[in-house]
């Protein structure tokens, strides 16, 4: 951008200078929030490149500067009162400091039967966060391709490929388990659900949303009480 000829001038700071600027991936995913003031802003339209300021360190900061996970700004803009950004980019590598690729990522507010639940962090991880940890370098793989990338050979070949080895995967799971070989069975799963997170990933499918679809089916939704394609309940 031409930074001479970039009129900044309908952006509204707040008190103290800042306007929240929500990052977001070329996908339409939401990376991350961040503030900016008005020299990072420019520093932004300058460089091409994130530029926020930070209100612990009272100091301008470039998105991966020493990480490498730059955020290359693809269009810049601000909402109807002028008090907030958005800034569409092309993420390479990850963009929360977590590790995961949305600061968002695994992080979902959900309800149960008592109502709204958040759920602390507990020590050890959960299977939803490796689960969606994998997803997001897979996804970053599509975004980012990579020489040498198995996901991106995967990608390369399209939809018949990825099917074709979730069937050869599934294969080899049932051959593993009718053997009663057990660490088989652990390795073949797992290549298993690595190729359907692939599929996924293809289809721009989160696993929030199939947590969410199992979340269903424990709680004995309507549609899920073992209807089947049929519509009507098998006897048990």
């Amino acid at each position: 951008m031409d930074l001479e000829n970039t009129d900044i001038s309908m952006v509204k700071y707040d008190s103290n200078g800042l306007v929240p600027a929500i990052v977001q991936e070329e996908n339409g995913q939401v990376l991350m929030l961040a503030y900016m003031n008005e020299e990072s802003l420019r520093k932004t339209i300058e460089t091409g490149y994130t530029w926020f300021y930070s209100r612990s360190r009272k100091k301008l900061w470039n998105k991966g500067e020493t990480s490498g996970n730059k955020q290359k700004v693809l269009d810049l803009y601000y909402d109807c009162d002028g008090d907030t950004l958005l800034v569409r980019v092309h993420q390479t590598g990850v963009a929360c400091h977590t590790g995961t690729y949305s600061c968002f990522s695994g992080r979902k507010i959900g309800d149960d039967s008592k109502g709204l639940a958040v759920v602390p962090n507990e020590p050890q991880r959960s299977l939803a966060s490796i689960m969606d940890e994998l997803y997001n370098v897979i996804q970053d793989r599509q975004l980012n391709p990579k020489a040498g990338s198995y996901t991106n050979y995967l990608f390369d070949k399209g939809q018949d490929k990825i099917l074709k080895k979730i069937g050869e995967e599934a294969a080899e799971t049932i051959i593993a388990s009718k053997n009663g070989a057990e660490e088989e069975v652990t390795y073949e799963m797992a290549d298993l659900w690595y190729h359907c997170l692939v599929l996924l990933a293809f289809h721009h499918i989160s696993p929030e949303q199939i947590f969410a679809e199992l979340v269903g089916r424990r709680k004995g939704e309507e549609y899920h009480k073992f209807t089947g394609k049929t519509g009507i309940r098998p006897d048990m």
